[in-house]
């Protein structure tokens, strides 16, 4: 059960810190960081309803996702949550680069014109919202594990 019921917690918080994120950093007009409307307009093809079809992929990919940095985080045997905490953001940083690289490459066929442009201020944007959501992870499993909830690797 908890092999389930923790990435779901885990991952919904921390979509909703990189979410939070990302938000902020579009409201002060830096950069468009919209990643919710820009996934969800994928598939929608237009900003109508991109919204909600946004937050229901994104919040899927970061409970899913979550796993596995909760996996990653467990085979490590870190000693404390400060060590959790910075690996976490690590992971996250990698996740972002990765990410951002993949999204500057792709967004010009994006079918959306708004979001057909990603520069290096959205790609930053993404990678700091990445290395959010690994914090708020191994924040998570720090405060788990200091709790006595066994979170190695078997079932």
């Amino acid at each position: 059960m908890r092999l389930i019921l923790i990435p779901i917690i885990a991952g919904f918080l921390a979509t909703a810190g990189i979410t939070a994120v990302l938000w902020l950093i579009n409201r002060t007009g830096w950069t468009n960081a919209d990643m919710v409307r820009a996934v969800g307009s994928l598939f929608t093809r237009s900003r109508k309803y991109a919204t909600r079809v946004g937050f229901a992929i994104h919040f899927t990919a970061g409970i899913i996702i979550s796993g596995v940095y909760l996996h990653v985080l467990s085979l490590l045997s870190l000693p404390n949550i400060w060590a959790l905490i910075f690996v976490g953001s690590v992971i996250g940083f990698v996740h972002g680069f990765v990410f951002s690289f993949i999204m500057v490459i792709f967004a010009e066929h994006h079918p959306v014109e708004i979001f057909q442009e990603a520069d290096f201020e959205v790609a930053i944007a993404h990678v700091f919202g990445h290395i959010v959501y690994g914090m708020i992870i191994g924040l998570i499993f720090g405060i788990l594990q200091a709790n006595g909830i066994d979170m190695s690797p078997g079932i």
